[in-house]
């Protein structure tokens, strides 16, 4: 179940990240509020995992969910341009969170 709440989360991490910058510096509503509500269950989510998954472990997993699907999302709205090697790059870390759950 620590293993699901944390992958959760580190998706939750992509929606405030992608929510964060849709805001604008806090100037558009919407967004900002998806952003503050996303952190926060993110953050419990995190905690709650990292009381049955060693701390490095669980935030190294967290944060590459996080960074991969921040990157993909942008890449699919266009806000940020794919090559190969950003895919290549990608597809390395999720070999590495995937690796990661293996040897834990």
């Amino acid at each position: 179940m620590a293993w699901f709440v944390l992958v959760v989360s580190g998706m939750l991490e992509a929606v405030w990240a992608s929510a964060l910058s849709a805001s604008q510096g806090f100037k558009k509503i919407r967004p900002t509020i998806v952003f503050v509500v996303a952190m926060v269950v993110s953050m419990l989510g995190l905690s709650w995992a990292m009381t049955s998954i060693p701390t490095g472990t669980a935030y190294a997993v967290w944060v590459g969910i996080g960074a991969t699907l921040t990157v993909v999302w942008a890449m699919v709205t266009r806000q940020e341009s794919a090559s190969v090697a950003k895919i290549v790059l990608l597809v390395l870390l999720v070999g590495s969170v995937v690796g990661l759950k293996a040897v834990s």
